[in-house]
C-alpha cells in the first residue's frame, strides 16, 4: 500500500481545476476535464455547456483554467451551474482564475454571478483573441456579500482583468482592483453610491452598433452603454443587490444572444 501523505495543520488542502473545451459547425470538436471543475451539456446537440465547480467555490490557493476554443461557423455558450463563490482566505494566498479564449465563430459568455465575502482574496483573468468577423458576448456579474444576511466586506482583496483583442489588437481592456473596506469604497457616490452589485457587459461583433439604442432603452437609471469603435458595444450596470442585477440584465442579454437565458439561470 502506498503511503498516505499527512496534512499538517498549517497545510490546507487546495482546490485544481482545468477544462479545455473545443467546438465546431457539427458540434464537439474537443473536451478535457480534471480536478474540480467539469462541463455538462444539458441538452443534446445544443450549443450550451455548463461549467460546475465541484469544491463548492473558490478560496485561497485554488487554481482554475478554461481554455475555450469555437471554430468558423460555430456557436459555444458558456455559462455555470450556480452563483461561484470568493470564500475567505488565509491573507498570503490567493485563488486564481484563467480564462482563455480563441473565437472564430461566435462565443457567449454567460456565467451566473461571482459572490464576494470578507477576508476573500480573488484574482481572475480572462483573455479572448477573436479573428475578424468573429462574435463574443461577454457578461460578468458581481455580488459584494449577500445583503439578506447582513454581510459585510472590510478586508478584501480582489483583482479582475479582461482581454479582448481582434486580430492581436485590442478592442477592450478592463481591469478591476478592489482591496479592504470593500463597502467604503462601493459607497462613495463616484464609485457605486452604496449598490451592493454591478455587472460589466461587452458585444464584439459585425452588429454590435445595430443593439446600441435597444440596450440603452433597457438599461436602468444606474446603467449605462456606449460603443468603442463601429462595433464593440459597452455596458455597465450597479444595483442594490444581485436580484436587481439579474432582473435589469435579463432582457439585455436575451436582445444580445438572440435567445433566452441558460435554465439554470432560472432555477
Amino acid at each position: 500500500m502506498k503511503d498516505i501523505a499527512v496534512i499538517d495543520g498549517a497545510t490546507q488542502p487546495r482546490a485544481r481545476g482545468a477544462l479545455r473545451i473545443g467546438v465546431g459547425p457539427r458540434g464537439l470538436t474537443a473536451l478535457r476535464q480534471s480536478g474540480a471543475l467539469k462541463a455538462l451539456f444539458p441538452h443534446r446537440g445544443s450549443d450550451q455547456v455548463v461549467l460546475v465547480n465541484t469544491a463548492g467555490g473558490i478560496t485561497g490557493g485554488d487554481r482554475f483554467g478554461v481554455v475555450l476554443e469555437v471554430a468558423p461557423g460555430a456557436r459555444l455558450t458558456v455559462t455555470t451551474q450556480a452563483a461561484e463563490r470568493a470564500y475567505a482566505a488565509q491573507p498570503d494566498e490567493t485563488g486564481q482564475i484563467e480564462i482563455d479564449a480563441r473565437v472564430s465563430g461566435e462565443l457567449c459568455w454567460l456565467p451566473q454571478e461571482t459572490i464576494i465575502f470578507d477576508r476573500s482574496r480573488l484574482s481572475r483573468q480572462m483573455r479572448v483573441d477573436m479573428d475578424a468577423g468573429a462574435r463574443v458576448l461577454w457578461c460578468e456579474q458581481i455580488c459584494f456579500g449577500r445583503l439578506a444576511r447582513g454581510e459585510t466586506l472590510r478586508d478584501v482583496r480582489f483583482r479582475d482583468r479582461v482581454e479582448i483583442r481582434r486580430g492581436g489588437r485590442a478592442v477592450y481592456l478592463d481591469g478591476l482592483d478592489l482591496t479592504g473596506d470593500v463597502f467604503a469604497t462601493l459607497d462613495r457616490p463616484a464609485v457605486a453610491a452604496g449598490g451592493r452589485a454591478m455587472a460589466s457587459l461587452v458585444l464584439a461583433g459585425p452588429d454590435a452598433a445595430e443593439h446600441l439604442a435597444a440596450v440603452r432603452a433597457l438599461l436602468p437609471a444606474t446603467g449605462g452603454a456606449s460603443m468603442l469603435g463601429a462595433d464593440v458595444l459597452v455596458a455597465r450596470i450597479v444595483a442594490a443587490d444581485g436580484y436587481d442585477l439579474r432582473v435589469a440584465l435579463a432582457a439585455i442579454l436575451r436582445r444580445l444572444s438572440g435567445r433566452d437565458l441558460p435554465a439554470v439561470w432560472r432555477s
